[in-house]
């Protein structure tokens, strides 16, 4: 019997490390290409015989790198700020308090999740022209500032914490923002920390918005810039520079996920829904 279960198990991680693999390879490959010379690119299989960063310093020659990896952290930074704010509000509001409409709004709110953002473009655009913030950092903040998904993850985790402890901190004289905060925040981690990342990710990869939005060079993400830069002509048509632009672009999302992993497996798995 315990001769078959340890045949389960290493049947089991060798389908895993499998899969793993996978998965990890063509991030490998594409951290190899973007510093193999020209004439490897085409012929490396896993690793350049002869690593070079030359493709990075012809790319950070081409383009503002620097000034687009700024605007990206800014412009992330400040949604994913914002998402928290009005998602843990909304959120709260869902799950803890009593109006007439509750329901109806929350099950509006699930239903805008379903419509892709490509169908408010125009309009939001069109609002964006009204309020004369074409060409600004707003124009790449205000429209995501406010998240179904934050506030549905926010209403879950906020239905799973005890009303007692809200009774309480209401008895101690905390006002409503402070209760969220103050009292409601360290009980749901997990829940902040997997909204903040999903997010960061979502704004940080964001192209079609910030081309239709953004025209100033200077203002311009990363991903926006990365994408005229691989078929705009300044690469020339060296693939290894254009790979290796695409590090740069992927490698904050890795070390955000790389650390606050554990926190987003565990919200994720333990998120529900609760009428």
């Amino acid at each position: 019997m315990n001769g078959s279960f340890n045949i389960k198990r290493i049947i089991t991680y060798a389908a895993l490390s499998l899969a793993a693999l996978t998965f990890i390879y063509p991030f490998i490959w594409m951290i190899g290409a973007s510093l193999a010379p020209l004439h490897e690119v085409g012929n490396m299989k896993f690793w350049p015989a002869h690593p070079t960063i030359n493709n990075f310093q012809l790319m950070i020659g081409k383009i503002p790198i620097g000034r687009s990896l700024f605007n990206s952290l800014l412009v992330a930074l400040l949604t994913t700020s914002l998402v928290l704010l009005t998602g843990s509000t909304v959120g709260y509001a869902l799950a803890k308090l009593q109006f007439r409409g509750r329901q109806l709004i929350f099950y509006i709110i699930v239903f805008t999740m379903s419509l892709p953002f490509q169908i408010t473009l125009i309009p939001n655009y069109i609002t964006m022209v009204n309020l004369r913030l074409v060409d600004t950092y707003m124009a790449l903040v205000v429209p995501f500032a406010v998240s179904a998904f934050a506030i549905l993850m926010f209403r879950q985790a906020f239905q799973g914490l005890p009303q007692a402890l809200i009774d309480a901190a209401r008895l101690d004289g905390c006002s409503e923002l402070g209760l969220i905060f103050r009292i409601l925040w360290p009980n749901i981690k997990p829940t902040i920390i997997t909204v903040a990342i999903l997010t960061f990710i979502g704004s940080w990869n964001e192209v079609l918005w910030p081309l239709i939005v953004i025209r100033n060079e200077q203002l311009m993400t990363m991903p926006q810039l990365v994408t005229l830069f691989a078929v705009g002509g300044r690469a020339d048509s060296q693939l290894g520079v254009k790979i290796a632009a695409a590090v740069l672009l992927a490698l904050p999302v890795m070390i955000a996920f790389l650390f606050f992993q554990k926190h987003f497996i565990q919200s994720m798995a333990s998120t529900g829904l609760k009428d």
